[in-house]
């Protein structure tokens, strides 16, 4: 046994043996500065992006600063070791002295093993080791954000807030918290990833949540053992109920907004760092059918635009399959003039109907992921030129039917009006079995899929939560969903969440409303009688005005008169 492990036996010879940063949780930091250094050194090993800075204090105690170029904001950490090299003037070597007397850092660690040093490093801070100390201070030094604050890319509204998440979880969770300015709002952090030690943040709004929500997202975050998440894509596919369905059981969004409203109804929200989209949890369908904008409009518009989109979402699923069971199993269904139009369009199409609508969705799935791939400029141009030029090409040359073409468009703007993205991707999906069936049993092939895809909704949950809910089980909150009602008149939360506190606003404002048709001002008077009082006064007030002026044009009348009696 050599002279160093003597020294410190905590330390093991080869600090390779680990395998996870984790592993390191029982190794502790010596007080050796040559041992930590050397051990921090075999780390790191071929790790240039790694600094190791070996310095001394004003009083001569020896110490070495360990942070990753790039994580790091580099005046900040020169302002910190200047500290130590130039204004230490030897008060003692102890850490907590120094943490509570030196460092000008707002947020400042002390750690005993190299489990929470590396974890801190990795992460961006840097972490300072002293002479004769058995614990580091990690200093949280980290530099700037990648990427500037903008606009949300897929949540894209005319009226309301303008700004959408980063992939800085800090300045995502700030961005709620500016929303909701109270200390109820809990932001409990979490690691995931044995190798990528992810930052999680799980947030809600105390008081409001269900307590026994926030144990079972907890329960399942914490039971997760990975080696890397990056985003919540991965994450969301760990912690849903249902791991086979299509249909997404959780909501995601990039909008500050959208999730200071989720929060305030009862639920859940999962930031992880490295992605703008944030998970919201439970959820339900209608969820997905719902736009953030849809508050900022007036109800009655908003309550159209849902409308719009529950019909548009029945287009993108049937259309297709009902024009495939129609031409091919019950022409009667069509009226004669429209069905002679179909059957001239399609007199010289060699392929039958189902061949038609299957080729047209698989080009039109195509061209849109084509479309989604290529660079922004050039996307959408190559999406509508695709589309017109590929349909028209292929009705000139006789594979599809103008009719098919029609029928295909319509589908594809419809599934455009889902607001939620993974959503429409579900129906997209379910479009194909469902025109399968209709091939091969007309409209019963689509009623057997409908029915299919009804009872695997309704067996679905969301953390408990069912899938269909507020519609089955049925709930009086279901008119909140199919129709907006006016933010004075919404004073319960959605009571499927089982919220600690199920009032949102006063019923007093509520009344008032109601009774007075509106809101009165206080010193505004809105009544007839002041209306009348106040025509009264005005027309005496113009009786007055129109006098004073007849006097004056007749005093100017008169003196002119007397003027010209002088000249002549």
């Amino acid at each position: 046994m050599d002279k160093k492990t003597k020294k410190n036996p905590s330390i093991p010879p080869e600090p390779t043996d680990f395998s996870v940063v984790t592993d390191l949780k029982s190794t502790l930091i010596s007080s050796d500065i040559d041992d930590n250094e050397k051990y921090l050194r075999e780390i790191f090993k071929d790790c240039s992006d790694v600094v190791i800075r070996p310095f001394q204090s004003d009083p001569g105690v020896r110490a070495i600063a360990v942070m990753v170029d790039g994580l790091v904001k580099s005046e900040l950490v020169q302002r910190t070791l200047e500290m130590l090299m130039v204004y230490w003037k030897g008060e003692g070597s102890d850490v907590e002295m120094i943490k509570e007397k030196i460092l000008p850092v707002s947020q400042i660690s002390l750690v005993d093993n190299y489990s929470d040093l590396l974890d801190g490093v990795l992460s961006g801070d840097t972490a300072i080791i002293l002479q004769g100390n058995t614990k580091a201070i990690l200093a949280e030094i980290r530099g700037p954000n990648m990427r500037s604050i903008g606009k949300p890319s897929t949540e894209e509204t005319v009226r309301g807030p303008q700004e959408g998440f980063i992939e800085s979880i800090r300045v995502n969770t700030s961005m709620v918290r500016r929303k909701i300015k109270t200390p109820n709002l809990k932001m409990k952090a979490l690691k995931l990833g044995r190798h990528s030690r992810t930052n999680i943040a799980v947030a809600y709004v105390d008081g409001v949540v269900d307590p026994e929500l926030v144990k079972e997202v907890l329960s399942r975050l914490e039971r997760i053992d990975v080696d890397i998440i990056l985003e919540t894509g991965q994450l969301e596919e760990y912690i849903q109920d249902n791991a086979y369905s299509p249909f997404p059981q959780i909501q995601v969004s990039e909008r500050p907004d959208t999730v200071a409203a989720a929060l305030m109804n009862g639920r859940i929200a999962i930031f992880v760092d490295g992605t703008p989209m944030v998970m919201i949890v439970p959820t339900v369908f209608l969820n997905f059918m719902l736009s953030v904008e849809d508050h900022y409009e007036r109800f009655q518009f908003s309550t159209f635009l849902r409308w719009l989109r529950y019909a548009f979402l029945l287009f993108s699923l049937f259309i297709p399959a009902w024009y495939v069971a129609s031409t091919t199993f019950h022409p009667e269904m069509i009226p004669t003039s429209l069905l002679l139009s179909f059957a001239s369009s399609r007199e010289k199409i060699p392929f039958p109907a189902v061949i038609e609508v299957l080729i047209m969705e698989v080009v039109f799935e195509a061209l849109r992921e084509a479309g989604i791939r290529l660079p922004k400029q050039v996307g959408s141009a190559l999406s509508i030129l695709g589309a017109l030029i590929i349909g028209q090409a292929s009705v000139e040359a006789g594979i599809v039917s103008a009719p098919v073409v029609i029928v295909v468009s319509i589908t594809g703007i419809a599934s455009f009006t889902i607001p939620q993205f993974n959503a429409a991707v579900a129906l997209r999906l379910l479009r194909f079995p469902l025109i399968i069936l209709a091939s091969m049993f007309g409209v019963y092939g689509i009623l057997i899929g409908a029915m299919f895809i009804v009872g695997h909704m309704a067996k679905l949950r969301s953390f408990g939560i069912p899938y269909l809910s507020p519609a089955a089980p049925f709930s009086p909150d279901l008119k909140n969903a199919l129709i907006r009602m006016p933010h004075w008149a919404a004073t319960t939360r959605p009571s499927y969440l089982h919220p600690q506190d199920s009032v949102r606003r006063d019923e007093k404002t509520k009344q008032s409303i109601e009774q007075n048709n509106g809101t009165k001002g206080i010193g505004v008077d809105h009544s007839s009688q002041g209306d009348q009082q106040g025509d009264q006064q005005g027309d005496q007030q113009g009786d007055q005005q129109g006098d004073q002026q007849g006097d004056q044009q007749g005093g100017k009348s008169t003196d002119e008169n007397k003027d010209s009696t002088t000249t002549s």
